[in-house]
C-alpha cells in the first residue's frame, strides 16, 4: 500500500513558512507609519490615508532587480538585495514627487530556506525605513521544481501619494532649463547582464581592488533611495522634473520626462566615469555611447530646474550626503544636433 502523501511530501513546507513570518514580524513593525492598519497576516494590508490630502493622486509602481539577483546568489549576499528592489520602486514614482507610502514583494523559490528568505525580507525592510514606507505584506512562494536549489526570485510592488496640483508633469520645463545630476552608489540595479558578461571575460576577479574597495562590493552596493532628500528638496526648490536613472542610461531616460519640442544636450566632459564603471569599460571594451545607453554612469537619479536655483539644490542634497553636479541643460529639439533629442557633446 501507497504512503499517504502530504504537503511537505511534495516540497511545501508550512511550518518554515510560519518560522519566516515569525522571524520577520519585528522587521516588518519598524517599518509601519501611523496610517498602517492592523499587522501582518491578514489578506490584504491597511493603510488609511486620512484627511492629509486635499486632492491625493495616487502612483504605483513595481520593479524587480534584474539579473544582480543572479549575483548576490552566486556571492551569497542576500542582505542587501531587498534595499535594490525597494529602491527601483520608491525611485521611479518619486519622479512624480509623490511620497511612497507602502509597498508589497513576492520571494518565490523552489524549496525554502528560511535564514535566507529572512535576510532578503530584512533588507526589503531596511529598504522601506530608508524610503519611509510601510512593508504592509507580501507573499512567499515555495514551488517546487520551479527554481533550482539555492535561487529565488523577488519582486516589488509600491503605491505613493501626491497632491494633485503638486504633481511633476514635465509642463514646467523649458529651454535654458539645468539638469542637475546626483550621484549613484554604483551600477544600482541595471546592466547586470552585461556586467555579468564582462566579469565572464575578465576571470571574475571579485577581489580586484578600485579605489580601496572590491569589484564585489563595488557592484553589490546597494541602490541609492533618493526619496527622503528628494521629498525635503521639492520643499524648499521649484522644481521642474526630475528622472531616476535605470534601465536605458543616461540617454533614453531623462527624455522621457521633457516636453515634445524640447531636448536635452548632456555635456561628455561631466560624465566621468566612477572607478566600477571604468573597470566595466576597459574590461568590456564597452563604446562610450553603449555605457550612456546602458548604465547610469554614476548618476542615479536627475534634476530639472532653473540655473539660479542650482546651487541651493545641491547644498540641500549635500546635507544629505548627496554630491551632485550639473551635466547639461534643456534646449530646443532644433538646437540639438541633427535634430535629435538627446545630444552628448
Amino acid at each position: 500500500m501507497s504512503d499517504a502523501l502530504t504537503y511537505r511530501a511534495a516540497g511545501v513546507d508550512i511550518d518554515a513558512g510560519n518560522a519566516l513570518v515569525e522571524r520577520i514580524k519585528p522587521l516588518v513593525k519598524r517599518t509601519f507609519r501611523p496610517e498602517v492598519m492592523g499587522g501582518l497576516g491578514g489578506f490584504g494590508g491597511l493603510f488609511n490615508l486620512g484627511t492629509r490630502y486635499r486632492e491625493p493622486v495616487l502612483v504605483s509602481g513595481t520593479d524587480g532587480v534584474g539579473t544582480k539577483l543572479k549575483l548576490a546568489q552566486q556571492l551569497q549576499r542576500h542582505d542587501s538585495i531587498g534595499i535594490d528592489l525597494v529602491g527601483m520602486c520608491v525611485n521611479d514614482v518619486l519622479v512624480q514627487g509623490a511620497e511612497p507610502l507602502f509597498f508589497l514583494d513576492y520571494f518565490a523559490t523552489g524549496k525554502l530556506d528560511v535564514d535566507t528568505a529572512a535576510a532578503v525580507v530584512g533588507g526589503i525592510a531596511k529598504g522601506c525605513e530608508l524610503a519611509g514606507c510601510a512593508l504592509i505584506g507580501g507573499e512567499t512562494a515555495e514551488m517546487p521544481d520551479m527554481y533550482p536549489p539555492g535561487e529565488y526570485d523577488l519582486a516589488g510592488f509600491t503605491v505613493a501619494a501626491v497632491e494633485k496640483d503638486e504633481m511633476l508633469t514635465g509642463e514646467k520645463i523649458k529651454a535654458g532649463d539645468v539638469i542637475l545630476g546626483v550621484a549613484s552608489s554604483g551600477p544600482h540595479s541595471n546592466g547586470y547582464s552585461l556586467i555579468r558578461k564582462v566579469l565572464e571575460r575578465a576571470g571574475h576577479p571579485l577581489d580586484l581592488q578600485l579605489d580601496g574597495v572590491s569589484l564585489a562590493d563595488a557592484l553589490m552596493a546597494p541602490t541609492t533611495i533618493y526619496v527622503k532628500p528628494m521629498l525635503e528638496l521639492l520643499k524648499a526648490v521649484p522644481v521642474h522634473g526630475m528622472a531616476h536613472i535605470t534601465g536605458g542610461g543616461l540617454k533614453e531616460n531623462i527624455i522621457r520626462v521633457v516636453p515634445d519640442g524640447l531636448g536635452i544636450a548632456l555635456e561628455a566632459d561631466s560624465l566621468v566615469l566612477p572607478p566600477v564603471f571604468d573597470w566595466l569599460a576597459r574590461e568590456g571594451k564597452v563604446a562610450r555611447e553603449e555605457m550612456w545607453r546602458t548604465f547610469n554612469c554614476g548618476i542615479g537619479f536627475t534634476l530639472i530646474l532653473d540655473a539660479e536655483d542650482a546651487d541651493a539644490a545641491s547644498i540641500l542634497l549635500a546635507a544629505h550626503g548627496l554630491s551632485s553636479r550639473l551635466i547639461g541643460q534643456v534646449e530646443t529639439s532644433a538646437a540639438s544636433e541633427a535634430g535629435e533629442r538627446v545630444h552628448i557633446g
